[in-house]
């Protein structure tokens, strides 16, 4: 038993009553569950506190319940994504081991356009793009489309769906005002359209690759692009949430395994991730991978991509937090 070690589940706070994009919220606490009872059965005692802009009361119930270690599953503060980083900062001046990437890489990856820069400074492979910002003149003729309109800040793919592609300029402009209006900053990104990856990592002090998962896209409807949207992800109800469906394929042509492994390595050190990540891709007809999205700390809900990945390579979710333990002991000598 290890009764004796106090872990917080430190996490965000869904907002209540109904609301855009509620399910992604509330994810959090799916999340606190599943490794409360993970815990439990390894014999841990934790408590869960809530993390928000009251730092005050957030320190005063952490030290009140001598917290020796932290699962950080805080994914926004008030629902706020620019803050991402913050409570890991905190664990950071503290000093307290917490799983998960440092507060630099959680901010740096939460930003889109951070993200693409560094790696189109780096050489890896990224759609070509454009940054919306509300001004009046905005000229997309160096992209090709159809493009695809992301919030620069969101994760969990909220604000992104199948009204988020465009064929023409015409159409991309008449909406931009729209989107800027309920999200801010726009990312305007080349839709590739092609396969899809994840390349989950995993381990501490340094991470293995996981079995490669495909977004099979076979059985969607042909009047639909093929995107991990908000719906295909949340919205049970929606062709997209039953049609986009996870595989981990065995016959990848061994260049292209290699390089998808290659590259996903490459952003794990480049971003300074730590102890899990999941970078996402897209191949285009050459068979050439871009990337779409570093996913430092992704969901670790039961039914997460993540955890099917680790689940395929043999590791089960109570094993995961183990594993999650373990690491924080090692950062704590």
């Amino acid at each position: 038993m290890n009764e004796n070690v106090m872990i917080g589940l430190i996490h965000n706070v869904p907002q209540t009553g109904s609301y855009a994009f509620t399910e992604a919220s509330s994810d959090v606490m799916t999340q606190v569950e599943s490794i409360e009872e993970a815990l439990r059965n390894l014999g841990y005692s934790s408590k869960r506190i809530p993390f928000t802009r009251d730092i005050d009361a957030f320190l005063e119930a952490f030290r009140e319940k001598h917290i020796d270690m932290v699962f950080n599953l805080c994914e926004t503060v008030d629902d706020d994504p620019m803050f991402s980083g913050h409570a890991a900062a905190v664990f950071e001046l503290t000093g307290v081991p917490f799983t998960g990437s440092p507060s630099s890489a959680l901010t740096v990856t939460t930003d889109k356009t951070m993200t693409k820069r560094i790696l189109k400074a780096c050489g890896i492979r990224t759609p070509k793009y454009l940054i919306y910002d509300g001004r009046p003149h905005f000229n997309p003729a160096c992209l090709t489309f159809p493009v695809i309109v992301k919030p620069r800040c969101e994760d969990a793919s909220i604000g992104i769906d199948q009204e988020s592609v465009f064929e023409s300029e015409a159409a991309l402009k008449e909406a931009l005002g729209s989107f800027h209006e309920r999200f801010g900053s726009l990312l305007v990104e080349e839709y590739i359209d092609g396969r899809e990856f994840n390349v989950s990592l995993f381990g501490y002090p340094t991470a293995d690759v996981m079995p490669i998962a495909e977004i099979d896209f076979s059985a969607f409807p042909r009047d639909i692009h093929r995107i991990v949207g908000y719906r295909a992800k949340w919205d049970e109800s929606s062709p997209e949430y039953h049609n986009a469906v996870r595989k981990f394929p065995g016959n990848l042509p061994l260049p292209l395994q290699e390089s998808l492994e290659k590259i996903a390595r490459e952003c794990f050190t480049l971003f300074t991730l730590r102890d899990y990540a999941r970078v996402d891709f897209r191949t285009d007809r050459r068979n050439r991978p871009y990337v779409l999205e570093i996913n430092a700390n992704p969901c670790i809900s039961p039914d997460a991509g993540f955890i099917a990945s680790l689940e395929h390579a043999g590791i089960n979710y109570t094993e995961m937090v183990r594993h999650f333990v373990e690491f924080m002991s090692l950062r704590s000598h």
